[in-house]
């Protein structure tokens, strides 16, 4: 656990003179409470509600700020990405702009596996480096909570360098950080093509070495033609469930393999991307308890032309988070304010999906339901404030970042 994790203001502290977005059950939509405040204690919230309701006693000897009619939300959650890598991949993305597909820049050597030669040659302190601008940028916007994958290492030395790089960064950083192994994530080049010789070496001797030093709080993979079938993913999440490491995946992004239903038979926190999935894998998730999370910012570089099918997830009741998938190859994108804008504007989502989506589903996806997410007392004080009129600002504007205070841990 890092040390951040640890962390948190003491004392009594009430925001008060405030307009709430909860996203809390069982208030419908945002949960808006008009007049209201938030009260923390030792960094955890006390009380979150009208104002009229707050007890006197948290009162009493509390810290007080007026918020003057500013909107608190829950502090957001970025709950898919690769922040950790090295370089960047510019030039594919100029060989995408003259026309080259996805599948092509990765079968001409590039993709993925350029990100991992990076990887390899930086060192940990290097990377540490490398990633805090771009963690930054998250904060800046309002972001208290990030998940960070691996997958650009690729061997047990390299994945679990870029996992512990992770870790450093809730050091460094007033942030929760939730790490995932994401070891099935392309083949190396020293595989030599052969995927199950490889899957062999994640399943018997990095996952049981990531496991021991507590790297990783779930395990991730990409299901796809271009990665690992899903009879190789199942091999991987079967020694994910022994070790008591939940599970995470990268489905149906370019084809339909069923990865969402496999997914949801695993219990998977989330299945991601999704854009090819079917009404089955839908009603698969749903049933799970699978949230589905939507990546805009990789349909938009990549200049897909599938769309997630949103009204699916809808319609089965399939909780829907958002992520900025920031990553250096098809998602170089570190504003989640502009993440949920390109969620509505592309896949029709409406402003409370977004926001729940960076929020409350958010949270779903990572296990931390529990733990923050949504404004309500026992959860930490994790809050941001915004100079808006409504919530809807925060979906609409693009380029403009209306916060006027982050606070993690009630401080």
């Amino acid at each position: 656990m890092a040390e951040t994790e640890r962390r948190a203001a003491t004392g009594a502290r009430i925001w008060r003179n405030a307009r709430l977005a909860t996203m809390a059950r069982p208030c419908s939509g945002l949960g808006v409470v008009e007049r209201g405040a938030v009260a923390s204690i030792d960094g955890k919230i006390a009380f979150a509600g009208p104002d009229a309701e707050l007890p006197a006693s948290l009162a009493a000897n509390a810290e007080t700020v007026d918020c003057q009619g500013r909107w608190i939300t829950p502090g957001l959650i970025d709950c898919h990405t690769h922040l950790v890598h090295a370089g960047n991949r510019a030039n594919e993305f100029e060989m995408r702009l003259a026309g080259a597909t996805y599948e092509e820049v990765a079968r001409a050597g590039g993709g993925i596996v350029s990100s991992v030669k990076a990887l390899r040659a930086a060192s940990e302190t290097d990377l540490v480096r490398e990633t805090l601008p771009r963690l930054d940028a998250l904060i800046a916007e309002g972001v208290t909570t990030v998940e960070v994958k691996s997958g650009y290492g690729l061997d047990l030395e390299n994945e679990a360098k870029s996992l512990r790089a992770a870790r450093l960064l809730g050091y460094e950083r007033a942030v929760s950080v939730r790490t995932s192994f994401l070891g099935a994530h392309a083949l190396p080049p020293e595989a030599a093509g052969d995927k199950d010789a490889y899957i062999a070496k994640v399943v018997d001797d990095m996952l049981p070495a990531i496991a021991a030093e507590e790297l990783a709080d779930a395990v991730d993979g990409f299901c796809e033609g271009i990665a690992f079938s899903p009879d190789q993913i199942l091999r991987v999440f079967d020694k994910a469930k022994a070790l008591g490491l939940p599970v995470k995946l990268h489905a149906d992004q370019l084809s339909n393999l069923g990865g969402a239903a496999l997914a949801a038979r695993y219990g998977a926190l989330s299945a991601d991307h999704l854009e090819y999935t079917d009404a089955d894998g839908a009603a698969a998730m749903a049933k799970a308890g699978t949230v589905a999370v939507i990546l805009p910012g990789a349909y938009y570089f990549i200049r897909e032309t599938k769309k997630p099918p949103i009204q699916l997830f809808h319609d089965a009741g399939v909780k829907m988070a958002i992520a900025t998938d920031c990553n250096p190859g098809t998602s170089p994108l570190t504003s989640l304010l502009l993440t949920m804008n390109m969620a509505a504007t592309l896949f029709s989502m409406t402003v409370e999906e977004c926001l729940l989506g960076v929020t409350r589903n958010a949270a779903a996806a990572l296990g931390l339901s529990g733990e923050t997410g949504t404004l309500e007392a026992g959860k930490w004080a994790d809050l941001a404030i915004w100079d808006i009129e409504r919530p809807a600002e925060l979906v609409y504007r693009m380029g403009f970042n209306p916060l006027h205070k982050r606070l993690w841990r009630g401080q």
